[in-house]
């Protein structure tokens, strides 16, 4: 694969070049405002260890806080991958993987104390008897103090004008343990109180301004979570880990539109409320034993959910008259069974996995449509294929070895494949049958102490949205996709390239650059016998560079200072299935800026900073319509925060100093393959400033 960088990663490019240098280890007692710097790597497999103290300056209350602040790393949560399978994320907890999904790294760490952080290490993924890991990844290494600590958080925020105060936002968890066994245990409410408001603006097909609508919209939520882990290792090598959780999900959203043709008073108001009251709980087991001339692990997932939607919109006329609108409700039930195997031993001058995964998913969706008649009244509506069930099973093994082909190049190699069987239950439901071949080969080589190189090709199997298969609408938007039973799974090859420098004193910087060939990709397609929705396309294809990089002050003679820069811009291309042309796969994202910038005042508990950060987005494509969803250039915020009020942290933020807008354009065709236009819409809406504080502590 050959990788063109853009104009400003040549020069990122150029820069590590000059100043990498072997990172140094922060010596003992030095003072605790000097940034984060590596000790020597230890071995090949090792490229920086960090201590706890290394993160002092930044007060940190939990392993996440310090993960946070690793120079130049970034953490990957996960993609949604199928089943458990090969790892997706890129951190691990005493070198072993999160048995969990949404329960998963972040979660983790968040949960662990800090004084019960011994290291974090940055290691080669593909050095690890772990399949998936490549390039950089984080293994946090913990002990229990022996006795009980925790942390708490709180974070109310309130906005200039337009939304509620958020009142009820933050965390408590508590750990501990003995010198056999960790456990770990969090509540957390996850709250948000959002909104905007501006002026819609709606063109005929000529363009000329036909509608004014002056808009509020609100969106309030809060996602409650009590989360847990227990790890046991016994006096023979067995490990047992369990982890859980259990969540719930309040969503209420209100719009108000008053609206009027130009130079004409209101003459009617829409409103469109939707909710969700969702629970959903995971659980996830996983034991580690000697078995013959190995290691068997065994593990075991499941994951439940239930959530009950409603949409509705009601239009009510100010000269009188029955009001328009409709009602859609939908109560989706979904769950995810996982049993998994892992046989580990050595082999080959290397290690040897051999896997084996059975999973059972199905989403099963009673959905029911209303619209007003004449007279206002609510009335049943057909919405064929609203109703129904989507079950997988599912079969993955896999072979894969690792080994160090020299002291500083690591290889990675596995081989395997799926069955599965999919089947929907309604009236237009199929039953098939798929055999998917999957498999990757990763090298990790380490060119200097200041330089590592990691690659990878690999075949993947995507995961489809069972919600794809069902008939559904948006009031909101007027849309309606219709079943789409013949839908399958993507196909991709994947190529990765990483360059990560360490740069000693001055920080870090990771460079990685992709590839992807898609096979059946999932896009708006139109559908035999009239409608559109979700289906496959023949192919698309994806390629893009990430960056991250963190530069420090300390090397130049100026301490406390820290700059984290990400970087990614990414393209794609596949054929629009009504016009033949080539165009950006719906909704891609384009490019993403994040400049986050903070500054610990030396010898002191003070600390000030800030970040800003822009995305651009691709247009979203339906058979009839063409819409963007592009923010105004840019967000920014700022803080300041002390590190020991009576122990704990405090921090004062404001947000969007620069008066970001939300925006959204759309455009609906009657026959967008002739370009003939029904009406479009351009809509510009404020969300003010935002005022944040933070209260952290333990004990």
């Amino acid at each position: 694969m050959i990788l063109s960088l853009r104009p400003a990663s040549a020069v990122w490019l150029a820069i590590a070049a000059s100043l990498a240098v072997p990172a140094q280890a922060q010596e003992a007692g030095t003072d605790q405002a000097a940034p984060p710097s590596a000790s020597p790597a230890p071995a090949a497999t090792t490229r920086s260890t960090f201590l706890p103290e290394d993160f002092a300056r930044f007060a940190p209350r939990s392993a996440l806080d310090m993960a946070r602040q690793v120079p130049g790393f970034s953490i990957r949560s996960g993609d949604g991958a199928r089943g458990l399978g090969q790892a997706d994320t890129n951190v691990l907890v005493n070198g072993r993987r999160i048995s969990g999904k949404s329960n998963g790294p972040v979660e983790a760490l968040r949960r662990i104390s800090a004084e019960d952080v011994v290291r974090l290490e940055l290691v080669d993924g593909a050095s690890l008897d772990i399949g998936g890991l490549t390039g950089q990844v984080l293994n946090v290494v913990t002990g229990s103090s022996g006795r009980i600590t925790g942390q708490f958080r709180y974070s109310p925020e309130q906005r200039s004008f337009g939304t509620p105060a958020r009142l009820l936002n933050g965390s408590v968890a508590l750990a501990g343990g003995g010198a056999k066994s960790e456990w770990t245990l969090a509540l957390r409410n996850e709250s948000n109180r959002r909104g905007n408001e501006g002026i819609e603006q709606v063109f005929d097909g000529t363009g000329a301004l036909t509608a004014l609508r002056d808009e509020q919209a609100n969106f309030n939520t809060d996602r409650v979570s009590l989360s847990g882990s227990f790890t046991r290792s016994a006096d023979n090598g067995n490990v047992l880990n369990l982890t859980g959780q259990t969540q719930g999900f309040f969503f209420r959203e209100t719009e108000i539109s008053r609206q009027n043709t130009p130079g004409a008073p209101i003459d009617r108001v829409r409103n469109l409320r939707r909710t969700e009251d969702e629970f959903n709980f995971e659980l996830g087991a996983d034991y580690e034993f000697a078995a013959g001339p190995g290691r068997l692990k065994l593990i075991a997932y499941h994951r439940y959910e239930d959530s009950p939607f409603t949409n509705a919109v009601v239009t009510t006329f100010t000269g009188g008259g029955a009001p328009q609108g409709s009602l859609f409700v939908q109560d989706a039930d979904e769950a995810e069974t996982i049993l998994r195997s892992e046989y580990t031993l050595r082999a080959g001058g290397g290690n040897l996995v051999a896997a084996v995964e059975g999973v059972r998913n199905f989403l099963e969706i009673n959905s029911a449509l209303d619209v007003r008649d004449s007279a206002g009244v609510l009335q049943p509506a057909p919405l064929p294929g609203a109703s129904d069930r989507v079950d997988e099973d599912r079969i993955d093994a896999g072979l894969t070895f690792s080994r160090a082909l020299a002291a500083n190049l690591q290889l990675q190699l596995s081989a395997g494949g799926e069955y599965s069987r999919l089947s929907q239950a309604g009236p237009q439901g199929l039953t098939r049958t798929f055999w998917r071949p999957k498999g990757f080969a990763a090298l990790d080589w380490k060119v200097s102490p200041a330089l590592n190189l990691a690659g990878r090709a690999e075949r993947v199997v995507g995961q489809l949205d069972f919600f794809d298969f069902i008939a559904s609408v948006d009031l909101d938007q007027d849309r309606e996709d219709v079943s789409n039973a013949n839908l399958v799974p993507e196909q991709s090859w994947v190529y990765e390239l990483e360059a990560s420098w360490r740069l000693g004193p001055l920080g870090n910087l990771t460079v990685s650059g992709f590839l992807e060939d898609i096979s059946d990709i999932v896009d708006q397609i139109p559908i035999e016998g009239g409608g559109q929705a979700p289906g496959n396309l023949p192919s698309a294809r994806f390629y893009g560079i990430e960056s991250n990089a963190t530069l420090l002050s300390d090397g130049l003679g100026w301490k406390g200072t820290r700059l984290d820069l990400a970087a990614n811009w990414a393209t794609s291309a596949v054929r629009d299935p009504l016009l033949g042309n080539v165009r950006e796969v719906s909704g891609n994202d384009l490019f993403s800026f994040n400049l986050n910038f903070r500054h610990d005042i030396p010898s002191t508990d003070w600390a000030f900073g800030g970040d800003t950060g822009w995305e651009k987005n691709a247009r979203q494509v339906r058979l009839d319509e063409i819409s963007l969803n592009q923010p105004s250039f840019a967000f920014a915020s700022a803080f300041v925060e002390n590190k020991d009020v009576a122990g704990m942290t405090l921090r004062a933020r404001v947000g969007n100093l620069l008066d970001q807008r939300d925006r959204f354009s759309r455009t609906v065709f009657t026959d967008r393959a002739a370009g003939q236009i029904a009406f479009s819409e351009r809509r510009d809406r404020r969300f003010g400033t935002i005022f944040t504080f933070d209260v952290e502590g333990s004990f």
